[in-house]
């Protein structure tokens, strides 16, 4: 397990990173699962699947909001509300294979402790360098929303900063080669 802030000494099978969130267990789930705005924690992207909801067997893809460009895809694998949400990931911008992203709520006393939990990231890939970057950010940044329904200071800067490069991505990103079916 890592906690929020630390940094991992070497990268396993299977990251558990930890977080407990100053609020209800549906509160802290309706933040993660939202399909219709740009979540800050997931660097602006909004959520995008077939259904009129994230559900298993679903694919998904983040992203931007105007629709342009996709981020990353993958496929709903398993999703019990208000504790499990689980999908492969695979970032569009690279050829490295998909992993798997684990959410996992808990309710405890003073909220709910979130749990994010990497799984078959392939190690030396500009994927699993992604992945260490954005944890500890995708964490506090969760946090701040269910908390105060805003992002952190860094997560407001760092999202102005993808609005400006968001025209910049590779053409690989482009929406049209990411089509979602079910």
């Amino acid at each position: 397990m890592v906690e929020a802030g630390a940094k991992p000494h070497a990268i396993s099978e299977k990251q558990v990173y930890r977080i407990v969130i100053n609020a209800p267990i549906e509160t802290v789930w309706n933040t993660l699962v939202k399909t219709d705005e740009a979540r800050p924690f997931f660097f602006g992207s909004v959520c995008r699947t077939t259904g009129p909801a994230l559900g298993a067997g679903q694919p998904y893809a983040m992203r931007s909001p105007d629709g342009k460009f996709t981020s990353v895809v993958g496929q709903v694998l398993e999703f019990n509300p208000p504790f499990l949400y689980k999908h492969t990931l695979q970032f569009t911008n690279n050829d490295d294979p998909a992993c798997t992203v684990s959410y996992v709520l808990k309710e405890v006393p003073g909220g709910t402790e979130f749990s994010l939990i990497t799984e078959n990231v392939p190690t030396g890939t500009k994927m699993e360098k992604g992945m260490i970057q954005s944890t500890n950010y995708i964490l506090r940044n969760v946090k701040s929303v269910a908390e105060t329904g805003k992002a952190t200071f860094g997560g407001s800067l760092m999202l102005a900063m993808i609005s400006l490069m968001t025209p910049m991505m590779p053409r690989q990103c482009r929406s049209e080669h990411w089509p979602m079916e079910n």
